[in-house]
């Protein structure tokens, strides 16, 4: 029997809630009432072959439409002359005729008045959020028991647009860095909502971004480095990290510096004079950038033989032409061949980087089309200690 039954035609109204569009046609003053619901009913080949099914059919209906309960669905009626069992009035459609009752049917009414309630405080406060709203009712409501201090958060940003301050110094009643931290997407949207273009910076994106699209202070980018040679030590200090803005600030007589993203092979660098090795930043490396002094000197860069440490390579060149590599080559490469191993598939790099040197750019296209081997890979920690110490030595060497 494939005959809408009472709890499928409740279901239709459930879907409407689920969906959020319910509570859009609210925000929109949309009217979804009187709402007519889908109604699959018995044919003439039914009564025929199974009156009685027919009729158990008609009783379940009857008994959960607003003229048993009290609410809910009103049945329209059909009558319907059968040559053996004669006329019968049988269900013909179903309606709803208000959202109360169509509220108490799916047992949504107090959901629906919190709604309401809180829309309405919302639209008083920020006009411009009816297009959020309508998108976004049920967030609404899984926020309820949160969502007067959202709207403090929103008071405060509107109030005190781009602060400049950390997002720990905001003072809101109730609101604390994690309140905001754990709805950053929430915030995102909405801000961008209720603040001037000129409160938000477009640029800054996704959940990283946060601070500074809204003129927050950020956490400062940390910079770690060892002085390899101890007449360049800070008050005995070689092992500093700092933040970005006060490395680009350090005047030291350095002329050669590396760059090594292995934290272990940056703790054990070798000695080498007038040098320090940076390590450990990864992709953070374009905020070397903002660090003039090293347009100044001798930088090489020693990344992992494989497609992710051309790639990074090639960024770095992007922002200090004059960066050479270290450990980057054939050479390096065949004296370790019983050391290599295989690139992760995730982090491999397929495109163009133009701005390796031809030497370079002919290792990286043989590891990216796998010449040499299946995802080859040597990494930086494998190279063998003596063998960086002749390298270093060889600089100096050619140096002189």
């Amino acid at each position: 029997m494939s005959w809408t039954t009472h709890d499928e035609l409740r279901g239709q109204l459930l879907s409407l809630w689920e969906r959020g569009d319910w509570l859009a046609a609210t925000v929109r003053g949309e009217a979804l009432f009187p709402h007519r619901l889908r109604l699959r009913r018995p044919g003439s080949r039914d009564l025929a072959g199974d009156f009685a099914a027919v009729r158990a059919w008609v009783q379940q209906l009857q008994a959960g439409s607003r003229e048993a309960r009290g609410y809910g669905y009103e049945i329209t009626w059909r009558r319907v002359n059968h040559r053996v069992h004669g006329a019968n009035d049988l269900p013909d459609g179903a309606m709803v005729p208000s959202e109360a009752d169509g509220l108490r049917l799916i047992g949504k009414t107090q959901e629906a008045e919190r709604f309401q309630a809180l829309a309405n405080e919302t639209l008083r406060r920020f006009p411009q959020l009816t297009d959020w709203l309508a998108r976004r009712p049920l967030q609404v409501l899984a926020e309820a028991e949160a969502w007067l201090r959202v709207l403090a958060v929103l008071d405060w940003f509107r109030a005190h647009p781009r602060p400049g301050i950390y997002l720990r110094q905001l003072d809101i009643q109730g609101v604390d860095t994690k309140f905001i931290e754990a709805r950053r997407k929430l915030f995102v949207e909405l801000l961008d909502a209720v603040l001037p273009e000129a409160a938000i910076d477009p640029a800054a994106t996704g959940a990283r971004g946060f601070e500074r699209r809204y003129g927050l202070r950020e956490k400062p980018a940390l910079v770690r480095f060892r002085l390899l040679d101890p007449a360049l030590y800070v008050q005995g200090m070689s092992d500093l990290s700092v933040p970005i803005n006060q490395f680009a600030a350090l005047r030291l007589p350095v002329r050669r510096v590396f760059i090594t993203e292995n934290e272990i092979n940056g703790l054990v660098f070798p000695a080498h004079p007038d040098s320090l090795v940076i390590f450990g930043l990864g992709y953070g490396l374009k905020r070397l950038a903002r660090v003039d002094w090293l347009q100044d000197v001798e930088v090489y860069y020693s990344g992992d033989i494989d497609t992710y440490g051309f790639d990074m390579l090639h960024r770095l060149r992007t922002q200090i032409p004059q960066a050479r590599s270290l450990l980057m080559d054939r050479m390096t490469l065949n004296t370790h061949r019983a050391l290599w191993g295989c690139e992760d598939k995730e982090k491999r790099v397929t495109g163009e980087l133009s701005q390796l040197t031809a030497e370079e750019q002919s290792l990286y296209v043989d590891l990216r089309d796998n010449v040499l081997g299946e995802r080859l890979r040597l990494e930086q920690e494998r190279i063998g200690f003596r063998y960086l110490r002749s390298r270093l030595q060889a600089l100096e060497t050619e140096r002189a």
